[in-house]
């Protein structure tokens, strides 16, 4: 804690005297504190591009795929149709006929107030022949379509107004559903256990009168080249049939008596998209690196600014080894043939018109270019950027390092300039009481003389 010993005898301003000398002792301090500023910054701008980089790793993966560039257009001439692509299909048209869609199995039982038998005992068997029994805890209908559906057997159950019998007493009917569509769904529903059905002694209750199947369980059907003796049917359980085509899935909604075109195409502008969106990441990141390496020469007289990485050599080497990658030739041929070129200024740009043409033109060596570049971007960047063996990790981690160094030095100036202060302080201070001391002393001597000057005119 400083000692305030402003104008106790000397009338000096002793403290901003003291914090005068400390601001011209501190000059080494502040130079050590602004170097560390800079090598922040500096920090700051590596981490930025070393996370791009990372970034750019798990992109070029993503683009080195060989299917990346499959993009498919998947129309249908009905609306009974939808038509799905995926990234393996190929260009192809056929036609179907839709000749029923998949339905789940609707069985409603007769009406009853309440169940005939107490206590009722149900069996639902499924399509594998698997029998589930249910021991509902009462005769009420609402209460059996609960237990329906607490028991797991792939049906669900609800208890549905029928009006009320002669005695005005509410009737219900249960309707029972299968939970999917298709044969695989099929269910039957008896009164009785399991060994009952077995026997053929079990009520089924979808044939007793007063039931009714409302909705058979049934699976979906097309049929290729209808008509002609190449004739296909195919059947699903659902009303989706997959890879109807290679990589082409289609929907079914309603039956269609007239034949529906199926039609796949390729998507080039979807593809180049892809091919672009991804240049344009390895554009923005050249761009980065070019905006923080360029130094502003100013005026005479002015002061050059410099940037960020102006002078890093491990930033210009990975901004050459970015653009080799990028523009050299995969194979023998040049990567501006699809669209993707440097100019003289080092600017990266893409040509979505050149892409298209090349990627009509023979899509297999568009893919193939393209690959390549998304494989030698992806080394690249992971050779910079990987958290153990990257170069410009390295060099954030050498960055780092010599700024624990000089926020070393930086405390050992706080404990030398805490220590010079003080001294100051005791200096100034001693200073004072000398003062003190010397006027005490004048004041002495002042007095005794005055005591002397009347005696010495007596004297006289």
């Amino acid at each position: 804690m400083g000692i305030s010993l402003d104008g106790l005898v000397s009338g000096l301003d002793t403290t901003d005297l003291i914090d005068a000398l400390m601001d011209v002792q501190a000059i080494p301090r502040t130079l050590l504190q602004n170097k560390i500023d800079d090598r922040g910054v500096v920090i700051k701008n590596l981490q930025s591009l070393n996370t791009s980089l990372q970034d750019l790793v798990a992109q070029a993966q993503k683009a080195a795929k060989p299917d990346v560039l499959a993009a498919f257009t998947a129309s249908s001439s009905s609306d009974a149709v939808k038509v799905t692509a995926k990234p393996t299909a190929a260009p192809a048209a056929t036609e179907v006929v839709v000749d029923r869609v998949a339905t789940a199995q609707t069985v409603v039982t007769a009406a009853r107030a309440a169940w005939p038998t107490d206590p009722p005992v149900l069996t639902i068997t499924n399509a594998k022949g698997e029998h589930t029994e249910i021991r509902p805890g009462s005769t009420s209908i609402a209460e059996i379509a609960r237990a329906i559906n607490a028991a797991g057997a792939g049906v669900s159950a609800s208890a549905i107004a029928a009006g009320k019998d002669a005695d005005g007493a509410p009737l219900y009917r249960l309707q029972v559903s299968s939970s999917q569509t298709g044969s695989a769904g099929a269910f039957q529903i008896h009164a009785g256990d399991a060994a009952a059905v077995d026997a053929g002694t079990a009520t089924d209750l979808a044939a007793e009168p007063g039931s009714a199947v409302i909705t058979p369980a049934a699976d979906a059907q097309v049929r290729l080249w209808a008509g002609t003796t190449a004739e296909q049917t195919l059947t699903s359980t659902t009303n989706t049939f997959a890879d109807l085509l290679p990589g082409v899935d289609i929907t079914v909604s309603r039956a269609s008596a007239d034949p529906v075109t199926v039609t796949v195409a390729a998507d080039r502008n979807a593809s180049a998209k892809t091919a672009g969106d991804f240049v344009a990441r390895i554009a923005a990141l050249l761009k980065g690196i070019d905006a923080g390496s360029k130094a502003t020469v100013a005026d005479a007289g002015g002061t050059t600014t410099l940037g960020v990485f102006t002078g890093d050599s491990t930033v210009r080497a990975l901004r050459r080894a970015m653009g080799d990658a990028v523009q050299y030739p995969i194979d023998g041929v040049s990567p501006s043939t699809i669209g993707i070129s440097i100019d003289k200024k080092g600017v990266l740009s893409f040509d979505s018109a050149a892409f298209t043409a090349a990627l009509a033109k023979d899509p297999a060596e568009v893919q193939k270019v393209f690959t390549g570049i998304a494989e030698r971007v992806q080394e690249t960047a992971d050779q910079y950027s990987d958290v153990h063996t990257g170069m410009l990790t390295a060099r954030i981690t050498g960055q780092e390092s010599e700024v624990r160094g000089l926020e070393g030095q930086i405390d050992r100036w706080d404990l030398r300039l805490d220590q010079r202060r003080a001294t100051l302080e005791r200096t100034y201070a001693r200073l004072e009481t000398m003062l003190a001391q010397m006027n005490a002393q004048a004041d002495y001597l002042t007095s005794q003389l005055d005591a002397l000057a009347p005696s010495s005119k007596g004297d006289r």
